[in-house]
């Protein structure tokens, strides 16, 4: 049983294979066998110390992943050995995971192991994000930041599910085009076009219902500014790199909200909503509705080209990195 170990918070070029020391589950956990695991925005920043949270040195990252259930702790119940599970938690880069059970989730048919290693964290956040917090209703408009990326292909899917309108905003036109594709009835190419002209236009005036914004940065402000009244606009990361300082009287002029999403508490604090959360998921994605943009398969030994093709910002959807048997 091996992984990538983090034993430092020095960033993934001193991430180092090796045994993992802790193998049978406790109570509550299950132990997985990985088949594949993908990577996340927040992957880049929790090796280099700088997300919300820390575990504790030394812990093998890679927060979505998918495998078959090897063996069940005390006290685990809705899980059995042999069972097919999509995981969010700590420790997808490796042979096998340690996950507390309640993180863990049965797969049902028809649902492929690199699909479902894609799917639980993100589709998870932006369901959450867009129907719970942004209480998104059928006609309304919804603009996605970053929307070609994990967390955002996966809101434009969900948004079009939900029967929104979806203008989508990227950064260069091959990444627009790509999430044409996903089904976004608009986009904005915000490397070379104004975003608040663009949005004025395609809007009519009005603005965005809802914001969902994994970016944060500069694209905030002038985002925040356009949206219409009683917006929503969704906290939802910064993988823009600056956590921007909004003026709090637009708020205030356009009645909107500000709200934030943290999907990996709301799975823990609330598990029997993100459970309902997930069952639709999982509906939409039988009837093909939502389905993974997976933008390159990679052997686990890879996994710091992984971090590499992830941080080149030129990702569209997800990268996904396989255990070979």
């Amino acid at each position: 049983m091996q992984g990538w170990r983090c034993e430092t918070l020095t960033g993934v070029n001193d991430l180092r294979w090796g045994p993992i020391p802790q193998t049978e589950p406790g109570p509550g956990q299950v132990r997985v066998k990985v088949a594949a695991a993908s990577l996340n925005f927040p992957d880049l920043l929790i090796v280099e110390g700088k997300y919300q949270f820390r575990p504790e040195l030394p812990f093998v990252p890679g927060s979505e992943y998918a495998g078959v259930v090897e063996a069940v702790g005390e006290g685990v119940t809705h899980l059995s050995v042999g069972d097919r599970v999509a995981c969010a938690g700590h420790g997808g880069f490796g042979t096998h995971a340690l996950v507390e059970a309640s993180q863990a989730v049965p797969l049902p048919p028809g649902i492929d192991f690199k699909d479902a290693a894609a799917f639980l964290f993100t589709y998870g956040t932006s369901l959450h994000a867009l129907m719970d917090r942004g209480a998104l209703k059928a006609g309304e408009t919804v603009l996605v930041l970053g929307a070609a990326g994990g967390v955002g292909s996966a809101a434009v899917q969900i948004a079009k599910a939900a029967g929104a309108k979806v203008i989508a905003a990227a950064s260069t036109p091959e990444k627009c085009a790509f999430c044409r594709t996903l089904g976004a009835d608009e986009t904005i190419d915000y490397g070379r076009e104004d975003l608040r002209a663009a949005l004025k236009a395609l809007t009519g005036g009005r603005g965005p219902d809802v914001i969902y914004d994994p970016v944060g940065g500069a694209l905030a402000e002038p985002a925040f500014r356009s949206i219409a009244w009683r917006g929503r606009y969704l906290v939802v990361g910064f993988a823009g790199g600056a956590i921007p300082a909004l003026p709090w009287n637009l708020a205030l002029l356009k009645g909107a909200a500000v709200v934030g999403v943290f999907w990996g508490d709301f799975l823990k604090r609330e598990p029997k909503a993100a459970q309902a959360d997930i069952r639709q998921l999982f509906t939409w994605y039988a009837e093909g509705k939502v389905k993974p943009a997976i933008d390159a398969v990679l052997p686990m030994s890879q996994v710091r080209e992984a971090y590499a093709r992830m941080g080149s910002r030129q990702v569209l959807g997800k990268v996904v990195l396989v255990n070979e048997d």
